[in-house]
C-alpha cells in the first residue's frame, strides 16, 4: 500500500460516528496511567532559571513581528523559552488526586509532545544534545558534541511519545498528537516573541536523519519497559531559534555534522511498564507521513495575503506572560455567559496569518477555514457561521457546500473578515446540533461559541502525504491561538478532538474529501470547579532568579 493510501485509510477507520466511535481501548487502568514525565538516568542535569517574569510585556507584543532588542542567548533566556512553552504552570489537585498542567495544553493532559535543546556556541550550555526535563525544570545533557569553528546555533527539537495518547484514544492517538505538536509550536513561537527571537522550521533533515540527530534511534536507550512501540518517541520537526532576528542561521542539514563522534549519556525512563493493547495502524501512519526526503523536511510557509493590522490595544490589556501562565482549558461554561460582538471580532481577527508569531512557523496555517456555531454574541443571530481566512479558501469551499450555504450573505462587521451566515437556527435547536456533532459534550452547546476547523485535504495529500501531518499541526497552532487570545480578553477556550466527522461534513454539504474537518474548538465564559485546589508548578524554586 502507498502512502497516500495508508494516510486515507488511517484518516477513514479513526472518524467517530454517530454508530461507532473509532477503536480505542475497552477498559482503562487509572492508577497504571503512562508516566506523564520522561527522563534519562545518568545524564548530567542543568537546572534552568525561573526567570519568565523578567521578560513581562504587553500582550499585544505577541501580535507584533519581531524586531528586537533580542535576549542575550543563554541559560536565562532559554529558560524563560522554556518555561513559557513546555513548563509545568500549576498542580491542581481534588482530594487524593493530583495532577500538572503545562504551558502547553495537550489532549486529555497526556503530553506526548517531548522538547530537546540543540546548542553549540551558546555560553552557560554544553555544547551538545540536552533533553527538556519538565518536571524539574531542567535540561539533562544526552550528548556532548566536540566543539567546532562556525556560528553559535540553538535549535529545538520536538517529539512525540504517541503511546500516551494511545494508551487513552487508541488509534485516533496520532491525530492527537499532531495537534498537540501544533500547540506547541505556537507556544514556542510566541515565548521567542518575547525574547525578541524568531522562531523557523529548519530545513534539509528527513524524519530519519532527525531520530539520529535526537538520539531516537539508540534503541538500547530506550528498553526500560516492555514494548519498543510504548517505549519509543516518534521524530517530529526541528525549530531553529534566531536570538539575532536579522540573522538566517545554519540549516538543520548542517547539525549532523557537528554531532559527529558525539558521547551519548542516559537512559530513558519507562513510559509504561504494562500496556494492555497494540495499534499496529499507528505505526502505519507514523511510517507513511515521514519525511523521506532532506530536501521537502520543511515545507515552506507560504506568503501570508496582506489583511488589516491586529486590533489595537485599548491599554486595558493583561501581561503576555501573566497569560501563557494563567492559560487553562474551560471545563465548564456559562450557559447564560454572553460575548460582546467586538470581542467576537477580535477573536477571528486574531486567527489571520499574519507576517508575525506564530504564523510563520508551519506551513498550510492560512488554508484553514472556520465553520462556526454561534450560540451566544451580542449583536448576532444564533446559527451557523463559516469564516474564510484565506483568498483560496474563499474561492474554492463555498461551491462545495449545500446550495443554500454557497450563496450565504457576509456578516455586517470588519470589512477585512470575510464572515458569513450559512443560516439561523433557533437557540435550543442550535445546541443540540453542536453538542451532538461534538460527541455529545456539553462545552459545545454551553460555550459563546464553538467551531470546526475545516482543512483542503486530498489535493494536499495526493501531493505528499507527508503533509497531513502539517494539516492537523496547523489546526493545533490556530487553536492556540484561540486559548490565548480567549485568556486575555477574559474567555477561556477548549480544545476538542472529539467529533462525528461525516456527520459534520453532511450537515455542511462536504460529499467527498476535497475538505475536511481536523479540529474543533469553544470559547466561553468558564465556570469555577471549587472542588479543585491549585498550588504553585515548582514549589520552593525561585520564580523571579
Amino acid at each position: 500500500m502507498d502512502a497516500y493510501a495508508t494516510v486515507i485509510r488511517y484518516h477513514e477507520a479513526t472518524r467517530h460516528r454517530f454508530a461507532a466511535y473509532a477503536r480505542g481501548p475497552e477498559t482503562l487502568d487509572w492508577d497504571a496511567q503512562p508516566a506523564p514525565f520522561r527522563h534519562y538516568e545518568g545524564a548530567p542535569v542543568q537546572v534552568l532559571p525561573l526567570c519568565a517574569a523578567r521578560f513581562e510585556a504587553p500582550f499585544s507584543r505577541l501580535q507584533r513581528p519581531v524586531h528586537g532588542p533580542a535576549a542575550h542567548a543563554g541559560p536565562q533566556a532559554l529558560g524563560a523559552l522554556l518555561q513559557l512553552s513546555f513548563a509545568i504552570s500549576a498542580w491542581k489537585s481534588n482530594g487524593v488526586e493530583r495532577w500538572a498542567l503545562r504551558c502547553n495544553p495537550s489532549s486529555g493532559n497526556l503530553h506526548p509532545t517531548e522538547a530537546y535543546v540543540l546548542a553549540h556556541g551558546i555560553a552557560g550550555l554544553a555544547d551538545g544534545l540536552h533533553h527538556y526535563r519538565a518536571e524539574d525544570h531542567a535540561l539533562e545533557q544526552r550528548a556532548d558534541w566536540q566543539p567546532r569553528i562556525g556560528p553559535p546555533g540553538l535549535y529545538l527539537g520536538l517529539s512525540s511519545v504517541v503511546w500516551r495518547e494511545a494508551w487513552k484514544y487508541g488509534e485516533r492517538a496520532f491525530r492527537y498528537c499532531q495537534l498537540d505538536v501544533g500547540h506547541a509550536v505556537a507556544c514556542v513561537a510566541y515565548a521567542a516573541a518575547l525574547l525578541g527571537w524568531r522562531v523557523a522550521t529548519a530545513r534539509g533533515l528527513s524524519s530519519t536523519a532527525l531520530a539520529r540527530l535526537l538520539g531516537l534511534d539508540r534503541h538500547g536507550d530506550f528498553t526500560a519497559g516492555r514494548r519498543d512501540d510504548v517505549e519509543c518517541e516518534t521524530p517530529e520537526l526541528l525549530l531553529a531559534l534566531h536570538t539575532d532576528p536579522a540573522a538566517s542561521g545554519e540549516t538543520g542539514a548542517a547539525l549532523p555534522a557537528r554531532a559527529e563522534g558525539a558521547q551519548w549519556h542516559g537512559r530513558a525512563s519507562a513510559i509504561d511498564r504494562h500496556p494492555m493493547y497494540r495499534w499496529p495502524i499507528i505505526d502505519e501512519v507514523v511510517a507513511a507521513t515521514a519525511v523521506t526526503d532532506a530536501e521537502s523536511s520543511a515545507f515552506a510557509v507560504e506568503a501570508s495575503e496582506p489583511v488589516r493590522p491586529p486590533f489595537e490595544s485599548d491599554g486595558s490589556e493583561p501581561g503576555a506572560v501573566a497569560t501563557i501562565l494563567g492559560r487553562r482549558s474551560g471545563q465548564r461554561y456559562d450557559i447564560d455567559g454572553l460575548m460582546p460582538a467586538a470581542v467576537f471580532f477580535r477573536l477571528l481577527d486574531a486567527t489571520l496569518a499574519r507576517p508575525q508569531p506564530p504564523w510563520q512557523t508551519l506551513p498550510e496555517v492560512g488554508r484553514i477555514a472556520l465553520a462556526l456555531f454561534v450560540h451566544r454574541v451580542e449583536g448576532l443571530a444564533p446559527g451557523l457561521y463559516l469564516l474564510l481566512r484565506d483568498a483560496a479558501s474563499a474561492a474554492a469551499l463555498p461551491a462545495l457546500l449545500k446550495p443554500e450555504f454557497a450563496v450565504a450573505p457576509r456578516v455586517a462587521g470588519p470589512e477585512h473578515l470575510d464572515l458569513r451566515l450559512l443560516g439561523a437556527v433557533e437557540s435550543a435547536a442550535l445546541r443540540r446540533v453542536a453538542r451532538s456533532l461534538c460527541c455529545h459534550q456539553d462545552i459545545a452547546a454551553t460555550a459563546c461559541f464553538s467551531l470546526a476547523m475545516l482543512a483542503p485535504f486530498d489535493a494536499v495529500l495526493r501531493a505528499d502525504p507527508a503533509r497531513y501531518r502539517a494539516l492537523l499541526r496547523a489546526t493545533g497552532l490556530i487553536g492556540q491561538v484561540l486559548y490565548l487570545q480567549a485568556e486575555a480578553l477574559g474567555y477561556r477556550g477548549t480544545g476538542i478532538g472529539c467529533y462525528f466527522d461525516d456527520e459534520l461534513h453532511a450537515l455542511l454539504g462536504l460529499k467527498d474529501r476535497q475538505w475536511q474537518s481536523l479540529y474543533a474548538f469553544a470559547v466561553g465564559v468558564p465556570l469555577h470547579d471549587a472542588r479543585l485546589e491549585t498550588t504553585a508548578p515548582y514549589v520552593g524554586r525561585d520564580l523571579a532568579a
